[in-house]
């Protein structure tokens, strides 16, 4: 069979650990017998983060402007035990925390829905997908503990020398204190990325911030989200037969419990964090779980939503047999790959990826699945892979799909 061509190359972001492995696997198995493959290639890898300084890192981002579409393997971000164990220069920052500034995006993550794994929401019918601001908030915090009494403010200095003060607290005794910011523009490309995969997708948009708290902080995210649907996008919404709608984050959640599904949830940068988190074990599994960094400007950086499997990784070390699921990484290929093909106009890759995106499913539905689905699988009698068998099962499935 002739491979498909492609005309623009990836960024191929390489990752860590167990996750590096199955990396190799679904490109030697799954990608590579099929597609003429172009990437531009970036080891992300901890020990080459740390032997560049984590230039590699700026870089990936860099080219990921320039051609469009990337795919990125999950990466450490290193803690005190893990600058020890690497033998670190010093404790860099999250590779991801370091692309979405770059890019300015927002990362939009859904569950992968297939039968035999059912929500634990037994309403739930249909996947929801989370939008996550990617700038600010706590993850840009800075912090300070208090040793005795004493009273902390807010200083503005403007250019022009005037100053604007705001106590926080005054404290009697020991404490501690947190400053969090966002800017206008980052919010205001978070608004436009969510309205316009709303449209791409023809979801729903969900918003939940709590404004009635923080009547300035949080507000601002609900004022901006609001002029911008009104001037930009309320008509094209309408004529798309969408809807958009905000809600206080506490009310959002008692909804999303109670709803079917098939929707977009917009949160701020901590509250995507934690409820992606939410969202991907009540639908079965963190390594069930799309993941796109989405900007403004159009470009699109897909991962897998989980970490690097550390464990398992161990295990493949003392050359024990692991069972490691590969489907959110595969899905990260695929997303990439269709993308490419969409903006290249090359109908055969975006339909390679619906091939293996559809084989990956059946082979699961057809009872052929990793050790962690067997665990949860409403299916009987199914069969436990390892990590590499299971991705050959795979091949399989698609070759008789053919």
């Amino acid at each position: 069979m002739e491979k498909i061509k492609m005309t623009t190359p990836l960024v191929e972001m390489d990752g860590d650990e167990m996750t590096r492995i199955l990396w190799k696997y679904i490109k030697d198995e799954l990608l590579l017998p099929y597609i003429d493959l172009k990437t531009d290639y970036y080891d992300l890898g901890l020990e080459h983060r740390n032997e560049t300084d984590d230039q590699v890192t700026v870089d990936s981002a860099l080219a990921t402007k320039k051609y469009g579409v990337a795919v990125k393997c999950a990466t450490i971000t290193p803690n005190a035990a893990r600058v020890e164990e690497y033998n670190l220069k010093e404790m860099w920052k999250s590779p991801n925390g370091t692309i979405r500034a770059i890019l300015d995006g927002t990362v939009f993550r859904a569950p992968i829905v297939v039968k035999g794994i059912e929500p634990c929401v037994k309403n739930w019918k249909k996947p929801i997908t989370i939008a996550r601001h990617a700038y600010g908030d706590v993850y840009k915090g800075v912090e300070m503990k208090i040793p005795g009494a004493g009273k902390v403010e807010l200083v503005y200095t403007a250019e022009d020398g005037s100053v604007e003060k705001e106590l926080v607290h005054e404290f009697r005794g020991a404490g501690i204190v947190q400053g969090t910011h966002n800017i206008n523009a980052s919010i205001e490309s978070f608004a436009r990325s969510c309205f316009n995969y709303a449209l791409d997708t023809k979801q729903d948009l969900w918003f939940a911030t709590k404004d009635t708290i923080s009547k300035k902080y949080d507000h601002t995210f609900k004022d901006i989200f609001r002029e911008i649907y009104d001037a930009e996008y309320a008509q094209r919404f309408e004529e798309a037969g969408i809807e958009y709608f905000y809600t206080l984050i506490d009310d959002a959640v008692a909804r999303v419990m109670k709803s079917e599904g098939g929707y977009i949830w917009a949160c701020k940068n901590y509250d995507g964090d934690v409820m992606s988190d939410m969202i991907s074990s009540a639908f079965g599994s963190l390594a069930m779980m799309t993941s796109v960094l989405v900007s403004p400007e159009g470009y699109f950086e897909y991962e897998a939503a989980h970490g690097t499997v550390q464990r398992h990784y161990y295990k493949y070390l003392n050359g024990e047999e692991t069972s490691t699921n590969s489907v959110a990484t595969i899905f990260a290929w695929t997303g990439a790959l269709r993308k490419r093909g969409e903006l290249d106009q090359i109908p055969e890759l975006m339909a390679f990826a619906d091939r293996l995106e559809a084989a990956t499913l059946k082979t699961i539905e057809d009872g052929k699945m990793t050790k962690d689905l067997a665990l949860i699988t409403s299916l009987e009698h199914v069969t436990v892979l390892n990590s590499l068998d299971f991705i050959k099962a795979i091949r399989e499935t698609m070759d008789a799909m053919a």
